[in-house]
């Protein structure tokens, strides 16, 4: 990501901290840049190693805290993640997930049918209802590809086997 296309979530990123009477610090400011640059969901650690080629005595505590201020003054989401580990995400627009149950990968999507869907009546009346999202299992074409090859290849020694005498 080019500088010049940080610099506009950079800037409601500074204002969303003053509102919230946060210092923007340059600690803070590095998190927030590597997530933008990051773009993949990244986990506090996947923030931590890339923050920490800048800030070389930087914590990962300190990371990590700080990712979940961020969550708390809401200039990033956590996001949902099938192997337990929080991710983090900087595009707070509507929008839908897909995972890859084998790689961990999360994929962004749009859907505006998806949009529509309707919140049941007995949630909307016992929760308050931030946002919603839909999120969609499955395996990503890369895995498809890589469990198939293993397939062709498990099914060669096999026909190996019972081929030699």
């Amino acid at each position: 990501m080019h500088e010049q296309t940080i610099q506009d979530p950079v800037s409601a990123f500074v204002g969303r901290c003053r509102e919230h009477g946060l210092k923007v610090t340059p600690q803070r400011l590095a998190i927030y840049k590597a997530l933008l640059k990051l773009q993949v969901h990244p986990s506090a650690d996947a923030v931590y190693r890339k923050v920490a080629e800048e800030y070389p005595t930087i914590s990962f505590d300190t990371v990590n805290r700080t990712l979940l201020t961020f969550a708390d003054i809401g200039v990033v989401e956590t996001v949902e993640s099938h192997s337990g580990v929080r991710r983090y995400e900087t595009d707070l627009a509507p929008h839908h997930h897909l995972h890859c149950v084998k790689c961990g990968e999360i994929i962004d999507f749009c859907d505006s049918g998806l949009d529509e869907v309707e919140v049941p009546a007995r949630i909307r009346e016992e929760y308050h209802v931030l946002g919603k999202r839909v999120v969609i299992r499955g395996i990503c074409p890369k895995c498809a590809a890589k469990d198939a090859l293993e397939k062709e290849k498990s099914g060669s020694v096999e026909n190996r086997k019972t081929a030699t005498p």
